[in-house]
């Protein structure tokens, strides 16, 4: 095997043949993710459990120093698709699987001691969204939109907001954005705190992959645990993110999981019920 054939395909871990994610290494010790799925990468459930489950593997893997991890065309990822949000309205095995996932991608990710530097190089929402946001080093191009969208879906936000939000920004900040699902600007998410750079569009990829670069030239021990040091502060939070998770998920069996996302189908307000016993 020549040098350029174990960039594109590594030598320590055989990974999975994913339908929704393109492996490839663009420089040495470099794992690049590219999410693939249609023109704004929405998630079906097997791109959610791939996503949940991949950062172990990775973590695992002798020949990766650091991850970058992008989406494919003009978007990092929408978020769920409509299709799977049915179902998980509908279907209570359905809803405790993804319950399970959405726990281990924020659990496995903060886990993974290899440094993970994330693209935003364009849409990002839901699980997407969390991807995004928990990468070590986050680049936004400009053009991008962060937005966390659940309560207009009209379940509680989840997934991973509340507990790293408000130690990115700030409390007054996580509680107006995760309220009101008002989407943030690629420049504005970087005033806020919310990412580590913004940068114009066409830079996004390159100057990500300059740090991923960087990273893996780096003291792998001395990353990898300065970065495990460091999430010990967003593991602080695991109760918070365990009862958004909950509260998330309980959500979808309320009719206003139902009415947002009739709303989001057909392109109008919601018409939410006021009054509420919660």
């Amino acid at each position: 095997m020549d040098h350029e054939s174990e960039l594109r395909r590594g030598v320590g871990m055989n990974y999975p043949a994913y339908e929704s994610l393109k492996l490839d290494w663009p420089v040495e010790r470099v794992l690049r993710i590219t999410l693939s799925r249609g023109k704004m990468n929405a998630m079906d459930f097997q791109l959610h459990h791939d996503l949940g489950h991949i950062w172990s593997l990775i973590d695992k893997d002798p020949d990766v120093n650091c991850v970058l991890v992008t989406g494919e065309g003009r978007a990092f990822s929408a978020g769920g698709e409509f299709d799977m949000i049915e179902n998980i309205i509908a279907d209570h095995d359905f809803r405790c699987k993804m319950w399970k996932d959405a726990r281990v991608m924020v659990d496995s990710m903060l886990n993974c001691s290899k440094p993970i530097v994330s693209a935003i190089n364009g849409a990002a929402a839901g699980g997407g969204l969390a991807i995004a946001l928990l990468a070590d080093v986050t680049v936004a191009a400009e053009s991008a939109k962060l937005v966390d969208g659940h309560t207009v879906l009209g379940v509680a936000a989840d997934d991973h907001a509340v507990a790293i939000w408000p130690l990115l920004t700030s409390m007054a900040k996580a509680k107006y954005y995760l309220m009101t699902s008002e989407p943030i600007s690629g420049r504005e998410a970087e005033r806020i705190g919310l990412v580590s750079f913004c940068v114009p569009d066409d830079q996004c990829v390159p100057r990500a992959l300059e740090i991923a670069e960087k990273l893996a030239k780096g003291p792998p021990a001395a990353v990898r645990w300065t970065k495990l040091s460091l999430n010990n502060w967003m593991k602080n939070a695991w109760p918070a993110f365990e009862a958004s998770l909950a509260f998330g998920i309980l959500g979808f069996t309320s009719p206003e999981a139902r009415e947002g996302l009739d709303a989001l189908k057909e392109k109008r307000a919601p018409n939410f019920n006021p009054t509420s016993y919660v």
